[in-house]
């Protein structure tokens, strides 16, 4: 058995407590968390297991984070439909409509759900490509990458640089690609990986200094493959690994 087909096995009989379970809680805190949400691990595992949230008396939640959350457990879901087809256009472009809808992004006119961005932005002081040029970058980028003979770990860190290099939508970009680099895993046998929010500051580390030094991002991601192997390997022993 293998780890995509373990997930949708207990995705699919609704099962509480398995990998599944864990790993939409882990991977949905974690990935909003890095980028500004304000939920706890405990409240994200309560919205997935409740569909309500537990907010203390004297606390306040932020709504988008609540509709992030719902919608990052929606997008996860679909990834694991689909984790098998090529990368492309589409799939990247339905992760960010899934992710970003009824948030309050969505209701700015300019700003285009499921779409690649209107407006230039900037990754801290870091120049991003232009939005006319966005569509030729990612459609060069995805010809690149599924033309390779066999893709590898290092394949797929060298692609989420570079998407992430691209940043072609206005917000979410970090969301899309960590939910690639999960797909692309399960696609090709290895194992997949959650970037903790602790981890963070290694991995925007590891993403400015990759092209001189790409070691930084690919031991940060390494690090995580470690981590989930071990929540693996909890449930079960025999899940065929392929650890690179």
């Amino acid at each position: 058995m293998d780890i995509l087909f373990k997930l949708r096995e207990e995705k699919s009989i609704k099962l509480k407590g398995g990998l599944y379970h864990q790993t939409q809680v882990k991977m949905c805190y974690n990935s909003n968390r890095i980028e500004g949400s304000r939920l706890s691990e405990e409240q994200t595992r309560y919205i997935f297991e409740t569909n309500t949230l537990n907010v203390p008396a004297d606390d306040v939640a932020n709504v988008d984070d609540i509709i992030e959350a719902v919608s990052h457990f929606s997008c996860f879901d679909y990834m694991l439909d689909i984790a098998e087809q090529n990368l492309s256009e589409s799939i990247i472009k339905e992760f960010h409509r899934v992710l970003k809808s009824n948030t309050s992004d969505a209701k700015r006119e300019w700003f285009r759900v499921g779409d690649y961005k209107a407006k230039p932005n900037m990754v801290g002081d870091v120049q991003t490509t232009a939005p006319a040029q966005v569509a030729a970058e990612i459609s060069s980028l995805l010809a690149a990458y599924n033309g390779k003979r066999q893709i590898s770990f290092e394949d797929i860190i060298w692609f989420h640089y570079q998407f992430e290099k691209i940043h072609p939508f206005q917000d979410g970009n970090g969301r899309v690609g960590r939910m690639i680099m999960f797909k692309e895993c399960l696609k090709h046998g290895v194992v997949p990986f959650i970037i903790e929010e602790t981890h963070k500051l290694f991995y925007y580390r590891g993403l400015k200094e990759y092209a001189v030094l790409p070691g930084y991002l690919l031991d940060t991601c390494r690090c995580a493959q470690d981590n989930y192997e071990k929540l693996i390997k909890y449930f079960d022993e025999k899940l065929s690994l392929k650890h690179e």
